[in-house]
């Protein structure tokens, strides 16, 4: 049996690990989770972790189904691969082709699958584009999206993102990708003394402004997460993506909803966009569709722009070897049925989703808790400086990853972006296990408001 020193010793020789420090996170070593039950982590020292991220937004229905397990394991003895090219099918693909279309907004009965939300991504530039040279007008070909949004990580989905630091890396963005700024009501909106309602009109419509800057004729599409999650849990004002939605419309533009991380159940509906109030074209999926369970994404493709593909688009020269691996849809029915069998979105809903609202909106008396907000089981604390004036803590203090220290410290999973910490816990988590879950968040609150007295950080 390997010690966790060992673990780490072979890591730091080895592994190159995402989003990585590499030279910082080998002089510290990682952390080496080794089991997971229902929503908690066991690591290779038997420490027990509340996991209020769902490990990467993505285990919606929890650690441990057996059901996914033994789907994983039938569809393995019987097919464990082929592939989708070649005019060929399997079985677990064609099924879970017709359950999404079940489960998704009535205007998508095509799916085209990839094996993450990157790669989804990647195929949406790749078939907004090719709608429209169908359509006989190639220079519509740009692509609007947001500042701060993640979109993924390869050249196209990092390009549609907004990271900055992303794009300082690889000559970033591509061609022929434009960005907005967020609908960060704090940030953008509170500053000028906008309600949030008004604020949410004002934000969408820096997209119009956008679209007449560059020259509708040349805007393909806009894409944008239904709650930004990596970006901070920036939940919009309720006015924005209807606004959205009408000049989307009004200019004949495809709207692209990325649910990598709002889709299966999150928000309380099946999709972010039918909580947040939007009809897409094209909707961008994976995470929650197999629950992390294996990998698996793809774009459910609506009504509008299949119709075009299919009959008047001749052969589309994009694909990936496991699109539609039979493994992986296998697990995704699994996943899928077992979140209907569960009824974890309505769970979620008239719940969960409520209860922790409350819970969160608790938190306001705590004197380093600016802002608190929630949507469905995804929330956002923002730390502040000074209560009063909301003024910040100066970037050199990273107050968010002084708190995330001490979440790891003490059970917790809770993830830091900026001064906002967030997260996304199970869909099957309880109230008893929200509660357990806040009395975790409000000790580490406590604790970094003592390093920030003691640091003499506080105004």
């Amino acid at each position: 049996m390997r010690s966790t020193q060992d673990w780490q010793r072979a890591d730091a020789a080895h592994f190159l690990h995402p989003f990585t420090d590499f030279q910082s996170l080998a002089r510290k070593g990682s952390r080496v989770i080794t089991r997971a039950d229902n929503i908690y982590l066991t690591d290779s020292d038997g420490n027990r972790i509340l996991d209020a991220m769902s490990g990467l937004w993505c285990v919606n229905v929890g650690y441990g189904q057996q059901a996914l397990v033994d789907a994983a394991t039938q569809q393995m003895q019987q097919l464990p691969f082929y592939n989708a090219f070649f005019q060929t099918a399997t079985p677990p693909a064609i099924e879970l082709a017709e359950l999404l279309a079940e489960v998704t907004p009535p205007q998508f009965q095509h799916v085209f699958f990839s094996g993450s939300g990157s790669e989804g991504n990647d195929t949406v530039v790749r078939m907004v584009r090719r709608y429209w040279d169908i359509l006989g007008q190639p220079q519509r070909s740009v692509i609007i999206s947001r500042t701060n949004a993640y979109h993924g990580s390869t050249m196209a989905g990092a390009s549609l993102g907004g990271m900055s630091g992303m794009h300082a890396q690889g000559g970033l963005p591509i061609p022929g990708i434009e960005h907005i700024e967020q609908p960060y009501w704090w940030k953008h909106g509170r500053p000028q003394g906008l309600s949030r309602e008004a604020f949410g009109l004002q934000a969408a419509r820096w997209l119009e402004e956008r679209i007449l800057a560059i020259g509708p004729e040349k805007v393909a599409a806009f894409i944008g997460e239904p709650v930004q999650g990596a970006g901070g849990v920036i939940i919009p004002p309720s006015t924005y993506w209807p606004e959205v939605q009408r000049i989307c419309d009004a200019y004949g533009i495809l709207l692209v909803s990325d649910e990598v991380i709002c889709g299966f159940g999150r928000t309380g509906h099946w999709f972010g966009c039918e909580t947040l109030g939007s009809q897409p074209d094209l909707m961008t999926f994976a995470k929650g569709v197999t629950s992390g369970y294996v990998p698996l994404g793809g774009v459910m493709v609506g009504n509008r722009v299949a119709k075009v593909l299919i009959e008047q688009g001749g052969e589309f020269e994009h694909g990936y070897t496991y699109s539609g691996h039979p493994v992986a849809c296998a697990v995704a029915l699994a996943n899928i049925r077992l979140i209907q069998r569960l009824g974890l979105v309505e769970h979620v809903r008239d719940d969960v989703g409520p209860y922790l609202a409350e819970q969160y909106r608790g938190l306001m008396d705590h004197p380093l808790v600016g802002d608190a907000e929630t949507c469905g089981l995804m929330g956002a604390l923002l730390l502040v400086r000074n209560k009063a004036t909301g003024d910040a803590f100066p970037e050199a203090v990273s107050i968010g990853m002084v708190c995330r220290g001490h979440c790891f410290a003490n059970g917790l999973i809770m993830r830091a972006v900026g001064d906002r910490m967030i997260i996304a816990p199970p869909l099957v988590i309880t109230r008893a296990q929200i509660d357990e879950m806040m009395a975790l968040i409000r000790r580490c609150l406590d604790l970094t408001l003592a390093d920030a007295q003691r640091s003499g950080w506080l105004s």
